[in-house]
């Protein structure tokens, strides 16, 4: 028995009158030959639930193998194998996929016992005794490189635990080997077994902030994306032991600990979804109780004292990347409610913390923004009233028990506290602001003559502006306050924040020309101040950053953005902002940029509209003379020149939760304006743009993505994909590019992806079959039929580069469809680019595929007629590609070439074959010396 390929499903004779489970097979069978893995699976499931005999179910289970193999999904090819086996001991196919799962899995001792067997029961197998001597030379190879390790693992630890060698060179390159060694599963894997986690635990007992860096990034190794290792190792160190790593002073470790959480985090989680599996198969203790554990000792560790406020913010992050569900499709959200439960007090007091008093927590400058984050997140993943009822209980009572006996000093905590969630989850901000007495007390600690009560109070009142409910109160009292302490104060830090909240106020109609608050002139006016606080580096950066606030608000008038791009410094100073250690700018310096591009959600109103609402006496918003296109160009032109890719793409590489899918979304409109301009394309290059996009389009908002995808496909389109993309990150691509192909995205957005894929597929074979893995073959079809030629032309151009696949060439050759049909049919369509496009593929498929040529006159009685008209074009690039497909089907068969020698196309071939040298010459004369071959024509007299 041969085997013909190593994922390929086999048919078995059919009985006379074919059972239900028969059929099925063989419909998964053609669905797994044309590339659909998952509707093959799903046929053979059908087939397996219909009462299949136990020879039948053996053949079902062997096929369903072979699709999770081709999906990539190991276990469950391992797991189909394993029950055809146990149907049918001696199914050499079976054995055969199963060896293939467990070699993918790592387990290749397992892998060669099935090897050897499919060997025993066919001993002349050529793919089986190559597969036994390639897996052989695996298995020395790792166990050399695990003899060689031994000593070396050994010596690593004695030299990094040795005091006489207490900062030398050799103990810091021990160190690094020792990271190196941990990056590979199989040196983890020494390591663990050498004993190395006690060890590692010794070197992070030393307190020597080198040895505890090695420590924690060789553990990284250890733990990463291996269950039963990292609930071993957890057990070793203890939960809270490596948690309280994270409130250390030293910066670079608090970070190291907050990876190796991670990757502890991931690994468990891991675990929850698969049953409890580890890597090796091992069954551990319950992940999921493990995670509680850890998030527990997070929590904790938020309000200790003594831990530093770099480690408190590491929690904060590490419990937004974890708690919330990934994808509101997971119905499970047990964890977000028992963190509330647990935590959400904690929570709030790093939210209401007063930065700087003694006694109190020790915070950044962006816990408290890191802090709002987390609490939205935990909101936006409540599932029902409810749940949301609970959340605001659980706030509204920590609010009370602050503001009612506290003094003035809990007064402030309650405020500080009502802000934290007005930046968070605003809706429990607002039922906050109702409580009786709070607002009222904003307002008086307003006036109040300590610099640090005024702060609180007037923070408040800015972020309480813009919230429904409050809006028309503060319009109506705090205006004439805040113009007060903004004339005044003597205290910058008073009037900047007080400035804010009347940018926020006066920003109120947004980009509605016609509805402005405030008398002309007077928003240049607050935006020249907000630029002058913002290019003066005597103030702290936390300052400065409420001038961006500003001027997030007042850019909404044109006028004001005019002079903002004008003003060199005051760009340069937003710009240096963006890069400081104050992340709570990131969103305020997003949102200038939106409105500097104008890259906001905007549509010209339909005019038959507005006159029936002028009619009607409706307000109709008007747009500012200055946000038509051309001013709009002008603006992205000046910020490109000032360096404002290189700004955002700084911006983009935070790992601050400040950096949320409503910062990143914007960020992505921006990117988008920038691309739009082919001219400017090269600079947002040249400046490391396609790189940041990248992580824009794979993360964040649906809407962010696509805006990021979007402005991807657009330099692709216009540049070298390899030189804006270089290495590896060309195939990260893809997916985003794939993203735009669904019905959901716009003609423009499906036109763009598509010449962005065609410029990819024409690279090479491997970017090809990312696309093809990405399933995007189907979606590509279905725009080939797409009424809008544009898109038509797109989606054909890039099926025939997708053609030089065999993948793509078995859809093509497969019996039933009407692919080629479609192809020769659209070569003698009126659209030039598009006859171009499916008569370059047309030649592709016939060269590579001959079998096709005999089907050409099969699809269309046109046949004949529209190969003429391709032979007959006045266009070069036409008449070649029809001539190559004219020589691909005399080459394939004659009775073709008799049937093409019999018409026309032999009298054009002639003269063509007559012409100047080049390849349409040489490609007719080869096709005519074919016809002489098999005596179809006989050369004239001179030879020709």
């Amino acid at each position: 028995m041969t085997v013909s390929g190593p994922g390929t499903p086999e048919p078995r004779p059919a009985a006379p009158g074919a059972s239900a489970v028969e059929q099925l097979r063989k419909e998964g069978n053609e669905l797994f030959k044309c590339g659909d893995y998952e509707g093959a699976l799903t046929a053979y499931t059908q087939a397996l639930g219909l009462g299949a005999t136990p020879q039948d179910q053996a053949i079902l289970h062997r096929n369903r193998a072979a699709c999770h193999l081709k999906l990539e999904d190991y276990d469950k090819a391992e797991t189909e194998a394993s029950k055809a086996i146990e149907k049918d001991g001696g199914d050499v196919k079976a054995l055969y996929r199963r060896s293939q799962a467990l070699e993918k899995l790592g387990r290749l001792d397992q892998a060669v016992l099935d090897l050897q067997r499919c060997v025993s029961l066919e001993p002349k197998n050529r793919v089986f005794q190559e597969a036994l001597r390639n897996i052989g030379g695996q298995i020395q190879e790792k166990v050399r490189y695990m003899s060689s390790t031994d000593a070396k693992v050994e010596q690593m630890f004695q030299i990094l635990l040795d005091p006489q060698e207490k900062g030398t060179e050799k103990k810091q390159k021990a160190s690094q080997n020792l990271v190196v060694l941990a990056r590979e599963d199989a040196g983890a894997e020494k390591i663990f077994r050498s004993n190395g986690v006690e060890l590692l635990q010794r070197l992070l007992d030393t307190g020597e902030a080198d040895l505890m860096l090695a420590a924690l990034r060789t553990l990284v190794g250890i733990c990463s994306e291996h269950q039963s290792r990292t609930v071993a190792t957890l057990s070793v160190l203890g939960t809270r032991r490596v948690v309280s790593i994270l409130g250390v002073e030293n910066q670079a470790v608090s970070l190291a600990a907050c990876h190796l959480l991670q990757v502890i985090f991931d690994a468990l989680k891991e675990g929850v979804k698969k049953g409890f599996r580890g890597k090796e198969g091992a069954i551990i203790v319950d992940p999921a109780r493990e995670l509680k554990i850890l998030i527990s000792n997070l929590l904790e560790l938020l309000t200790e004292v003594g831990v530093s406020g770099q480690g408190r913010d590491n929690a904060l992050s590490l419990l937004i990347k974890t708690v919330p569900r990934k994808s509101l499709k997971d119905p499970n959200n047990s964890l977000t409610l028992w963190v509330i439960d647990q935590g959400l007090k904690k929570i709030l007091e790093v939210g209401g913390s007063v930065q700087g008093p003694p006694g109190e927590l020790a915070v950044t400058a962006n816990s408290r923004m890191s802090a709002s984050v987390l609490l939205n997140k935990l909101f936006d993943d409540l599932k029902c009233d409810a749940e949301r009822e609970n959340f605001h209980r659980l706030c509204e009572n920590y609010i009370r028990s602050w503001f009612e006996g506290q003094g003035l000093a809990g007064k402030l905590r309650a405020i500080q506290t009502v802000s934290c969630l007005l930046q968070g989850p605003c809706e429990a901000g607002n039922r906050a602001l109702e409580l009786s007495g709070v607002m009222e007390s904003v307002i008086a600690l307003c006036a109040s003559e300590q610099e640090e009560e005024q702060l609180v109070a007037v923070e408040a009142l800015i972020h309480a502006a813009g919230k429904a409910k409050r809006a028309s109160f503060i319009t109506a009292n705090g205006v004439s306050l805040l113009k007060d302490l903004y004339k005044r104060s003597e205290k910058d830090s008073i009037r900047i924040r007080a400035l804010v909240g009347l940018c926020k106020l006066g920003s109120a109609g947004g980009t509605d020309f016609s509805m402005k608050q405030f008398a002309e002139g007077s928003t240049l006016k607050l935006a020249k101040q907000c630029r002058k606080w913002l290019c003066n580096d005597q103030i702290d950066p936390g300052t400065r950053r409420w001038a961006v606030e500003g001027l997030a608000y007042l850019t909404f008038d044109a006028d004001v953005k005019e002079e903002f791009v004008e003003d060199e410094a005051a760009l340069k100073a937003l710009f240096q902002l963006s890069r400081s250690e104050e992340r709570s700018v990131l969103f305020a310096v997003a949102s200038a940029l939106v409105n500097c591009t104008n890259s906001y959600d905007y549509e010209e109103p339909d005019p038959k509209m507005v006159e029936l609402a002028k009619y009607a006496k409706q307000h109709v918003p008007e747009q500012h003379p200055k946000d038509k296109p051309a001013f709009v160009r002008a603006r992205v032109k000046k910020l490109l020149a000032a360096g404002v890719v290189s700004a955002m793409t700084c911006m983009v590489k935070t790992e601050s939760p400040v950096l949320t899918g409503s910062c990143r979304e914007l960020l992505s409109r921006v990117f988008l304006a920038l691309v739009d301009e082919v001219e400017d394309r090269g600079t947002v290059v040249a400046q490391g743009g396609g790189k940041a996009l990248l992580p824009l389009a794979l993360e964040g908002t649906d809407v962010g993505q696509t805006k990021a995808a979007q402005a991807l496909a657009k330099l692709t389109i216009t540049s070298n994909p390899e030189m804006t993309f270089p290495g590896e990150r060309i195939y990260e691509v893809v997916r985003p590019l794939v993203s735009l192909l669904h019905l959901n995205c716009s003609g423009l957005q499906n036109f763009e992806a598509l010449m962005a894929l065609t410029n990819l597929a024409g690279i090479s074979e491997r970017l090809r079959q990312k696309i093809l893995k990405e399933k995007a073959v189907p979606m590509i079809e279905g725009y080939m039929f797409e009424e809008h030629e544009m898109i038509r032309r797109a989606a054909t151009e890039c099926m025939c580069n997708l053609a030089m696949s065999k993948e793509v060439q078995d859809l093509f050759e497969a019996e039933g469809n009407d692919r080629l049909k479609l192809l020769v049919l659209y070569s003698g369509e009126d659209d030039e680019l598009l006859r171009r496009a499916a008569a370059g593929g047309l030649a592709m498929l016939t060269s590579m595929r001959p079998s096709l040529c005999s089907r050409i006159p099969q699809v269309t009685t046109h046949w004949l007629e529209i190969l003429q008209a391709l032979l007959l074009s006045p266009n070069q690039e036409l008449q070649h590609r029809g001539v190559v497909v004219a020589l691909n089907m005399v080459e394939a068969s004659k009775e073709i070439a008799g049937t093409l020698m019999e018409s026309e196309v032999l009298e054009i071939l002639s003269v063509l074959a007559k012409g100047k040298e080049s390849p349409v010459t040489r490609a007719a004369a080869a096709c005519l010396g074919k016809a002489v071959e098999y005596g179809l024509i006989k050369p004239n007299q001179g030879g020709e």
